[in-house]
């Protein structure tokens, strides 16, 4: 008789959640938001990469740029965690793929940068059109903030492979005087080039 109770306990447990996901989060919301954690956790691996790359290069502000873009991106990837777990989805995170490490030079670095970004932004705004279709105004206010967050990231990328452009490769030292002088604020709009 208890294992009865108990097993029509766990049935009734699992609906409730499903109606709690369904109320919150459709399936189809859920399942993008479990794969735009993967992209956050991506673009963090990739970041670190590249600041990787410019350490072997003796080139340490625009290491510590990208070592903060990669935090950043972690940031953003929890910040979908939680919003999964408070809209009572089940947390999925995707296989990530192994982010690039050899790059030809700081312009290819930095242009990789951007081209994620504008592929970020992409991924955002399907998010939002599925937050739409669902309805989901709680979601769509959740996403505002990485609409709002995806403008500054692209011009930030977008400033810094002006910078690296300019300078070229063999006067690089230049990016990072620039750096160092007007701090990583200069390049991202916010403290290091970094939003909260």
């Amino acid at each position: 008789m208890a294992n009865k109770q108990k097993a029509k306990k766990t049935v009734t447990s699992k609906a409730a959640d499903a109606a709690r996901v369904k109320k919150l989060g459709s399936e189809k919301l859920v399942a993008a938001l479990n794969r735009q954690v993967g992209n956050e956790m991506h673009a963090s691996l990739q970041y670190v990469s590249i600041a990787s790359h410019f350490d072997r290069e003796n080139l340490p502000r625009l290491a510590q740029f990208f070592h903060r873009q990669a935090d950043e991106e972690r940031d953003h990837a929890m910040k979908f965690v939680r919003f999964i777990s408070d809209i009572g989805g089940v947390l999925e995170i995707p296989a990530i793929a192994s982010p690039k490490s050899r790059f030809g030079s700081a312009a290819e670095a930095v242009g990789l940068s951007l081209e994620w970004e504008h592929t970020v932004t992409e991924q955002i705004y399907r998010l939002v059109d599925i937050a739409k279709e669902d309805r989901n105004y709680i979601a769509m206010r959740f996403l505002d903030w990485f609409v709002n967050e995806q403008l500054e990231e692209m011009n930030t990328m977008d400033t810094l492979l002006s910078l690296v452009e300019r300078a070229g490769e063999e006067n690089l030292l230049l990016v990072e005087e620039y750096l160092g002088e007007n701090g990583l604020a200069a390049v991202g709009g916010s403290e290091g080039g970094a939003s909260e």
